[in-house]
């Protein structure tokens, strides 16, 4: 049992740093191509209709996890099956790469980083033309709507949620679940980013998906707030931000980690937006501080990287806990069952 949690320890940090260095490439990445085979499904599943929305989730969301669990269990074979000399080395060295690779794969943490700091860099340098056309890539709000601070604000905010979304949940999921965790996350948020917003072709169709990434997105964003208070360079803010404000956003899990963002970088965050159209008008978080600024885009992303690298410490802390406790346990009750095999021998 340790040498499970440790195996997924090693290939949670090797995945992580995987990120770090190589980022998400541009084409022919896992996450892509399951978004293409969901666009699939969805062509041949969409109605307007809730309970087909809920069947497209369960067939997607449910497919890639088991598939993935699938692909855990041959890598790990069978825990009873006699292995050759040398094959529980080869079968270790098999788990961590698995692990490895599918945490570089579900982690956006990286990408996330360079193009934020790509349309800071265009703001900075006075070419706002140049940052509404990245900005697209970043979040889905209508650039051409946007002025200068609009759009700073707008990438802080994406920071701020995706740090949640692109690496802290996925890290948990991880933590609980394994390689299936990670890719069952990755697919759920997929999907709400796919169909989960309120459009008129979505509203009912994407109810499960928008539903479900609420549900799996919950303990992310909480523990993304937590760490920020830690990380932040104002903690006392960010813990004020998160208890005033954290429950006024729209969505349970983005209102937590934009309002301790908010606090901790001692900006306002929230307010008027535009998604393809439609004008929406949220509350603002930490209305007292001053409005984002260019800087602040900088600021954010070193936040989050602070902040994901305590999330992948703290998770991988607690799953070698764990384990821990759960080999001392079995432990114990082999311990217990041998001293009762030894007073009575007859039984």
């Amino acid at each position: 049992m340790r040498a499970e949690h440790a195996t997924y320890a090693c290939g949670a940090a090797l995945g992580f740093l995987g990120d770090l260095i190589a980022a998400d490439p541009r084409r022919g990445h896992p996450v892509a191509a399951f978004g293409r085979a969901a666009g699939t499904v969805e062509r041949r599943l969409w109605r307007d209709h809730r309970g087909r929305g809920a069947a497209h989730a369960l067939l997607c969301a449910g497919g890639a996890a088991a598939g993935a669990a699938l692909l855990q269990r041959a890598v790990r074979g069978s825990l009873t099956s006699p292995l050759p000399a040398g094959g529980a080395r080869a079968r270790t060295a098999a788990g961590v790469a698995l692990t490895a690779a599918t945490v570089w794969a579900v982690l956006g943490g990286t990408s996330l980083g360079r193009e934020a700091r790509a349309i800071g860099g265009a703001l900075t340098a006075g070419d706002p033309d140049l940052a509404r056309e990245r900005l697209p890539h970043l979040c889905g709000r209508d650039p051409q709507a946007l002025d200068e601070p609009q759009m700073a604000r707008a990438v802080v905010e994406s920071v701020a949620e995706n740090t949640s979304d692109a690496v802290v949940g996925a890290l948990v999921w991880g933590a609980l679940g394994g390689v299936p965790g990670l890719v069952a996350f990755r697919a759920v948020n997929t999907l709400d980013a796919m169909v989960g917003h309120k459009s008129p072709r979505y509203r009912r169709f994407g109810w499960a998906s928008a539903r479900l990434d609420d549900v799996a997105g919950w303990p992310g964003a909480r523990l993304t707030a937590a760490l920020t208070v830690l990380a932040g360079p104002d903690r006392r803010g960010a813990l004020n931000a998160w208890r005033a404000d954290g429950g006024a956003h729209p969505s349970p899990n983005a209102g937590p980690v934009e309002a301790s963002f908010a606090g901790a970088l001692g900006v306002r965050l929230g307010g008027t937006l535009a998604y393809g159209g439609r004008v929406e008008h949220r509350p603002v978080l930490n209305g007292a501080a001053r409005p984002v600024g260019v800087p602040d885009i900088e600021r954010a992303v070193r936040l989050s990287r602070r902040v994901s690298v305590l999330a992948l410490a703290t998770t991988v802390a607690g799953r070698l806990a764990v384990g821990a406790i759960r080999t001392a346990r079995a432990r114990g009750r082999a311990g217990t069952a041998r001293l009762t095999a030894q007073r009575c021998p007859g039984r």
